[in-house]
């Protein structure tokens, strides 16, 4: 790419299209196109294929998709197979008919199996059966590396996917309905902060700005403490004392509140910053090609036999850390001073998704913002 190259970011308010955007405006590309989901819907084909004769593209990152957290990918399971699908076969398609010449497709480490070994290496696509509350979001992400691949090998196009670990930063997504893990509990966190000091003001304000399940700052009191308990986040009183729920109590000497999580606080996850994850990608954009990620595709079960496969790249740190100690990092940045109480009847999720960052080393590229610090700044982003 050069600096006045014609560059489409496709999902550019999400979180890691804002990060793009920023990464590749610091960098000092000009000629940047996006356009929002009302202007342009990716899983309409026809508005695709006219998007793309008229701008005609010369690089094109694939950040849009339909995400969200174990809730949502289990709830909602016909949404995020079927537009995912959609959104990744239309804006590859149109690439390869107007001769874009390199595209970079994003997925997810969820497109590994549930009892992958760990760290998971490219290799390991496909050896297993996947993670069933995400497996219709999974496949579509499959797809998306297997689409790619598969039209480099007939068409000579150069599309590369990367598959990030969990992403966390600006313009992250922080309703408590469809947040993934990490700013659901700093969402989480704040509000419970917010009850134990009887910071009604705070509370308010939050939920203006993003209200739960409709419930905003001008609910009564009680409607406020309902939909805070249902998403895990009550008063507690010692035994024997008035009931919690009611904002009656306010102040009385003794009350706590907590903060309930789902699963028991062991699985471990990896977390990598979303503007490490867009200068990883625009790193790979400038320096690498297809054809530097090929030769690795013919290692681990599929060596010396001609096949072409996992040309994918792992983006991540490399490094994990399990929930109940982001939990408490969380609480310790945000100083909420409550309980924690990890509800073990809810599910975990799959107990260990580590990547194994090894062929991206190789190319090049290592992570700068550590746990601590992005936490920190994601918080006051938050604020």
């Amino acid at each position: 790419m050069n600096k006045e190259s014609k560059i489409y970011v496709a999902g550019h308010r999400g979180l890691v299209g804002s990060a793009l955007v920023k990464n590749l405006n610091e960098k000092g590309y000009t000629n940047l196109v996006v356009r929002t989901s009302s202007e342009l819907d990716l899983r309409d084909a026809v508005q695709v294929a006219a998007f793309f004769k008229e701008e005609q593209p010369e690089y094109v990152f694939l950040a849009a998709a339909k995400v969200g957290g174990i809730v949502a990918n289990n709830t909602y399971r016909a949404d995020f197979i079927y537009e995912n699908l959609m959104i990744q076969n239309n804006v590859v398609h149109q690439a390869y008919v107007y001769g874009v010449k390199k595209l970079l497709f994003l997925g997810s480490t969820c497109i590994y199996p549930k009892d992958c070994p760990q760290p998971m290496k490219e290799e390991y696509l496909l050896t297993d059966v996947l993670e069933y509350t995400n497996e219709p979001y999974a496949i579509a992400k499959i797809a998306g590396i297997k689409l790619c691949e598969s039209y480099n090998l007939q068409y000579g196009t150069n599309f590369i996917s990367v598959m990030p670990t969990n992403l966390y930063g600006p313009n992250d997504n922080f309703d408590l309905e469809k947040s993934h893990v990490l700013p659901a509990l700093i969402r989480k966190m704040h509000l419970g902060k917010a009850l134990e000091q009887n910071d009604w003001d705070s509370l308010r304000a939050d939920l203006n700005k993003l209200p739960i399940e409709g419930v905003d700052g001008s609910a009564s009191d009680d409607a406020i403490l309902g939909i805070l308990k249902k998403y895990g986040i009550s008063r507690r009183l010692p035994a024997g004392t008035a009931n919690s729920t009611s904002p009656s109590w306010e102040g009385q000497e003794g009350a706590s509140v907590q903060v309930e999580i789902w699963g028991s606080g062991k699985p471990m996850r990896e977390f990598l910053w979303s503007e490490d994850m867009a200068d990883a990608c625009v790193f790979i954009m400038e320096n690498r090609d297809f054809a530097d990620v090929t030769p690795s595709a013919v290692e681990g079960p599929h060596a010396n036999t001609g096949e072409i496969r996992n040309t994918h790249i792992n983006i991540g740190t490399g490094e994990d850390i399990s929930i109940k100690d982001l939990a408490e990092l969380i609480k310790k940045i945000v100083d909420f001073k409550g309980k924690i109480y990890f509800n073990t009847e809810k599910p975990d999720g799959t107990m260990k998704k580590l990547t194994d960052v090894s062929k991206l080393k190789s190319l090049g590229w290592s992570y700068i913002i550590n746990l601590r610090k992005g936490i920190s700044d994601l918080y006051a982003w938050y604020l």
